[in-house]
């Protein structure tokens, strides 16, 4: 063993990949629920689990099934600061000293809040939590790094009326457009809005992505927006390779200049190639993968969300991550969502460590990964001395846990990546 649970709790980590809106408090869900007169399936947690969010799903479309409920209950300001509230503290709770939240602001704008009132909810939310932990007497006289965070705007590969008050009016007064062309407004909406709110009103958006259904609704359609966020130095994620094949992430990265890939769970998978064209699988998924570890692209790999959604997927011990891992492309791992996954990034690293026979600097090497690719909020000097902090402080905790045995087949150093 080269852990212990508490070893993994108290090192500091990253989620880089987690939504808002499947990480509330079932406690919260219920509470909101009966305040917004939202009309839930359980009253109870344990209901709750039993009939929404379980151990597994029967695929993605069932996994997405209790965002309906989530969703529904933050559509006002202080419901969506007390989630966000609540997240942070979750999250900083379990040594996690940095995430980067995101959420799609048109799921919950409409006539009570445009986009900014949305991301200045959630933003005053997150900041009474981390100043909170900031004032701690460890982060004040500096023996422990400080906690930190930004915010990913999401954009939606699709989306129907009945989404939100914000895409019905969209769709009202757009009835004539074709709807890809509707998805790309939307899309290129939002873009504007996180850099005017970056920018002009100092909002830590660190970064924009694009999430939902893949097949049938190609990444292409949203290159206007993806460019208008390139050229205003906005860092890009999306959600690609998860029910899709290598294609979808090659988009990601060409069309879209992604800097991450949410999920990339089919990156090295030649069965789900479906472009007729691409004769040579083998060859097109070395290419792809050759090209993403040149520029280190970073996966957001999120084990328990893959297991859940997809059923191919037998155990973990299956999951992509382990060929990733062995040519050393840049991963991170996340939560996905903390509730609908009933997960958090402690448990998600003790899985890998059991899964996966990580060995001492595996460990090391890719929770420092979290923080060195993330969209931090700040200069690149910054950053690096951020980073800087957080490694003396991984080795400081390393030094003085007695359960941790030594790994003979590397030492514990931090390699660059």
């Amino acid at each position: 063993m080269i852990w212990t649970d508490e070893f993994l709790r108290r090192i500091p980590k990253t989620d880089l990949h987690v939504h808002l809106d499947g990480s509330l408090r079932l406690e919260t869900l219920i509470d909101l629920s009966r305040e917004h007169s939202v009309e839930l399936p359980s009253y109870t947690v344990e209901g709750l689990k039993k009939m929404v969010f379980k151990e597994r799903y029967r695929d993605l479309v069932e996994y997405l099934q209790g965002f309906a409920y989530t969703s529904a209950v933050m559509q006002t300001p202080q419901a969506l600061e007390r989630v966000a509230y609540e997240f942070a503290v979750d999250n900083f709770e379990e040594g996690v000293r940095y995430f980067e939240v995101r959420f799609a602001p048109q799921l919950h704008a409409g006539t009570r809040m445009d986009i900014a009132g949305v991301v200045s909810a959630v933003e005053r939310g997150l900041s009474r939590a981390r100043a909170e932990f900031n004032a701690r007497p460890e982060i004040r006289s500096g023996l422990e790094p400080p906690y930190n965070y930004g915010i990913i705007v999401c954009a939606l590969r699709m989306f129907e009326a009945g989404y939100s008050d914000y895409y019905r009016d969209l769709m009202r007064i757009h009835s004539y457009s074709e709807r890809s062309r509707l998805f790309a407004l939307a899309s290129l909406e939002l873009a504007r809005a996180a850099v005017h709110l970056r920018d002009e009103l100092g909002m830590p958006i660190t970064g924009f992505d694009l999430a939902g259904q893949e097949a049938g609704y190609p990444a292409e359609a949203h290159v206007e927006a993806y460019d208008f966020a390139h050229r205003n130095f906005l860092k890009k994620t999306v959600h690609a390779g998860e029910a899709y094949g290598p294609e979808s992430i090659f988009q990601a990265i060409t069309d879209l200049h992604a800097d991450r890939i949410g999920h990339g769970y089919y990156l090295l998978d030649t069965a789900k190639i479906r472009h007729s064209e691409i004769t040579d699988r083998d060859q097109y998924v070395r290419a792809l993968s050759q090209y993403i570890a040149d520029r280190r692209v970073t996966i957001e790999v999120c084990l328990t969300s893959n297991l859940q959604t997809n059923p191919e997927l037998a155990d973990i011990s299956q999951h992509a991550y382990r060929e990733m891992h062995a040519q050393r492309l840049s991963t991170t791992f996340c939560t996905d969502n903390r509730t609908v996954c009933n997960t958090t990034v402690t448990r998600e690293l003790k899985l890998a460590c059991e899964s996966f026979e990580m060995s001492r600097s595996d460990l090391k090497n890719t929770v420092i990964y979290g923080f060195k690719r993330s969209f931090f909020p700040g200069s690149y000097t910054e950053k690096r001395d951020y980073v800087r902090s957080i490694i003396d402080y991984y080795t400081r905790i390393e030094k003085a846990e007695p359960l941790v045995s030594p790994d003979s087949r590397c030492n514990s150093s931090t390699e660059d990546a």
